[in-house]
């Protein structure tokens, strides 16, 4: 079925990000995975050639450009060069924390913080959650204290992607502990805050490319200025954020089933058995089959969504429809193509392999499949 989702416009960004990729992220991709972080200079390439903050309006140094439709581009390009890792940073950056930069932001804070945002000079993170809590956000411990025209904050944050790299990171914290979702607010700690420090580069299953790190903070003082959105309201903020998040992690679950079905689509008609083409197996044409069915109704989903979302009527339960079915599709498609190539789909050198590894954590990050599944329950069924 022919997508019409994109205009020329579109294709355009398409072929020059595709260049991007060939040119800036695939040589050193290897490199990247081994050393589990990619280049700060990354950030700043990208920037350079109008890859980030293509919402950042026009005299902040950004494209004035505010459609999904380019992120998705973004998304399902760096899917198809099997780098999802590597792109993740470039993703939650330019889908999740801008929209906070862009939104809850003071005049002030948008002259401070958007042109380096948009160059790549600034690189982002959001923090929420901590080690003992899991996705009950509500029962964060890390707090901030008002001294004057500071706050003081105190606590730990963990999976925090970009954790290394951040030079701005979007911390959720206590402000009034005595309140669960009314007592959080959000403050942007910067890099080089006294007593803002970063434990481990975690060492991952998957996305080894993409620095996902501890952060610590002890006693770091953080200017009042630095608040955004509104004190107490923080759970709100980040609720009102959820779904382009969600959706965008769901955009890459769709476009990697459907980079692993392309792989193999190629492999199988390649890869002989027995006197012929392993494509011409009935098991490999029904599997084929049922993973190429999935991707195109995942594919007509998401694009709906992305012009929901443009059109700002996206729901929460939608996207967490979107969110919790394309991972798990991404899941299944990925083992099945990989099962197809069997023992060189175990071999890091195929593409395929670690698709595989850096699937595994989509149904988890974001909301796990099951509070997915909890929210479309309660506000889609009334249940």
């Amino acid at each position: 079925m022919e997508r019409t989702l994109f205009d020329e416009g579109h294709e355009l960004f398409r072929d020059s990000f595709r260049r991007f990729v060939a040119d800036e992220i695939t040589p050193n991709l290897e490199r990247w995975e081994a050393e589990g972080i990619a280049d700060r200079a990354l950030f700043a390439k990208a920037g350079s050639h109008g890859f980030l903050g293509m919402a950042v309006p026009e005299e902040h140094g950004g494209g004035g450009v505010d459609d999904f439709r380019y992120n998705q581009v973004v998304i399902e390009e760096v899917q198809a060069a099997g780098a999802g890792g590597a792109g993740l940073g470039i993703t939650l950056h330019n889908d999740i924390c801008l929209p906070y930069f862009l939104t809850l932001t003071t005049e002030e804070q948008k002259a401070r913080w958007l042109p380096g945002i948009a160059s790549g000079e600034l690189i982002t993170a959001i923090a929420m959650t901590e080690p003992a809590i899991g996705s009950d956000l509500a029962s964060m411990t890390t707090s901030a204290v008002r001294d004057g025209d500071d706050w003081i904050v105190n606590g730990s944050k963990t999976f925090i992607t970009n954790g290394i790299n951040a030079d701005l990171v979007i911390v959720a914290v206590k402000t009034d502990p005595s309140q669960k979702h009314a007592g959080m607010s959000l403050l942007v700690v910067e890099r080089g805050m006294d007593g803002f420090e970063r434990g481990r580069n975690l060492d991952k299953i998957g996305m080894h490319s993409q620095d996902t790190a501890e952060l610590f903070f002890n006693d770091v003082r953080v200017p009042a200025a630095n608040l955004i959105g509104d004190e107490g309201k923080g759970f709100l903020h980040l609720v009102d954020k959820l779904p382009q998040e969600r959706l965008s992690i769901a955009v890459a679950g769709v476009a990697a089933a459907k980079a692993g079905l392309d792989w193999t689509l190629d492999y199988v008609k390649e890869r002989t058995a027995f006197g012929q083409p392993i494509g011409k197996f009935q098991n490999t044409r029904f599997t084929l089959a049922e993973v190429a069915t999935e991707v195109e109704i995942g594919q007509a989903y998401i694009d709906k969504c992305v012009l929901a979302l443009n059109e700002g009527t996206l729901t929460a339960e939608e996207a967490s429809m979107a969110k919790w079915w394309c991972t798990e599709l991404q899941h299944r498609a990925l083992h099945e193509c990989l099962q197809l190539f069997g023992g060189y789909g175990f071999m890091t050198e195929y593409p395929i392999a670690r698709a595989y590894a850096d699937a595994r954590v989509t149904t988890i990050y974001g909301g796990t499949t099951e509070i997915m599944k909890e929210i479309i329950s309660k506000r889609h069924l009334g249940l």
